[in-house]
């Protein structure tokens, strides 16, 4: 790759990085060019050497957004068991850092509910992201003897999406962390992680 091609694929990552980031806080529609170049160091103009159009941005970067999210899956995968990958995952994707940092964690909880108002291609990356997470949880389940890890693992994923998104609408803080100690707890009893608490 010429010099030339090097400086123009960083600076093609430097505009997706900060669109995945922004598009966590403020949604795919919220994000406008002129900002996100701006943000980016770069020239409003120089946008369409690197993309052919807003749309395009929006799908890549929810590309991106998912990459990212998927690594962070796969780095669960070590260890021993479905049921310490499962609890780990929960107590990650619930916890007080991903709340406090929507623009490095899983866009889901921030963007599900304009993702039936995305681009129709980045709408079919969107539906990759998800099936991405379930596979995750329904594979540790099913390595945990569920009987239905299918259906438990869109169960669960649902809880975790909206459990995430509640913590962050509140504005009390420690209201968002009572939902997210609430869900934690619960989410692990049900999956079977800890025992069940006696009435």
């Amino acid at each position: 790759m010429s010099e030339v091609s090097t400086h123009k694929e960083r600076t093609r990552q430097r505009i997706l990085n900060e669109a995945a980031a922004v598009m966590r806080i403020v949604g795919t529609e919220g994000i406008g060019v002129a900002a996100l170049m701006k943000r980016a160091g770069l020239t409003h103009g120089g946008f369409y050497a690197h993309f052919s159009s807003r749309d395009d941005l929006v799908t890549n970067g929810v590309d991106r957004m998912f990459n990212e999210t998927r690594e962070r899956l796969q780095a669960l995968s070590p260890l021993p068991d479905g049921a310490e990958r499962l609890s780990r995952l929960i107590d990650l994707y619930l916890s007080t850092e991903a709340r406090n940092a929507p623009e490095l964690n899983c866009p889901l909880p921030s963007l599900s509910g304009e993702a039936c108002r995305l681009p129709e291609e980045a709408r079919a990356r969107f539906s990759v992201g998800i099936e991405d997470m379930h596979r995750v949880i329904a594979g540790s389940l099913e390595a945990m003897g569920h009987e239905q890890p299918q259906a438990l693992a869109s169960s669960a994923q649902a809880e975790l999406i909206g459990a995430m998104a509640l913590a962050r609408a509140v504005p009390d803080d420690a209201h968002a962390e009572r939902i997210l100690a609430d869900s934690r707890s619960q989410l692990k009893q049900r999956l079977g992680l800890v025992p069940a608490a006696r009435s």
